[in-house]
């Protein structure tokens, strides 16, 4: 299937729809299979010990997974998740950006299933393109479960 909301599309949705947290991301890149999501973690996102919380790194990959989908479906503004199971492997390095590479597993009319894992991104791509670092170590893996409103 092919991408019916590029990049710029997403970002505009996401700061439309949902401004209180639009800033907190930003959309790398856009395939058919395929989103990447950057989040800059700033104080707020931080828990005791200075690492990256829990509720963070869930609404990284959850919003990773919303844009992915509407990537493919369009501007369906109540899709929403009903199921999300998420792995905690390691400890973010501190200050650095996180990337979320969500996917695409199974598009359904109803339901769609996918995963993203989270990656710590290396100094090389904290200040640009993640494009060509997309291979820091995984801190979170997570599975979810999106349903679509009838059309």
């Amino acid at each position: 299937m092919e991408v019916v909301m590029g990049a710029e599309a997403l970002s505009a949705f996401l700061r439309e729809e949902f401004g209180q947290v639009a800033g907190d991301f930003a959309l790398e890149a856009v395939e058919a299979e395929r989103v990447w999501l950057r989040m800059r973690p700033a104080e707020r996102h931080l828990r005791p010990g200075g690492t990256v919380s829990g509720p963070s790194l869930f609404a990284l990959a959850d919003v990773a997974m919303y844009l992915a989908i509407l990537s493919r479906i369009g501007p369906v503004a109540l899709a929403v998740t009903t199921n999300c199971s998420i792995d905690f492997m390691r400890k973010p390095a501190p200050g650095r950006d996180l990337l979320a590479e969500a996917r695409i597993l199974k598009l359904g009319r109803v339901l769609v299933v996918g995963d993203v894992l989270i990656r710590s991104l290396d100094e090389a791509a904290a200040d640009g393109d993640a494009a060509g670092h997309r291979e820091g170590p995984v801190v979170a893996r997570a599975s979810l479960t999106y349903s679509i409103p009838p059309r």
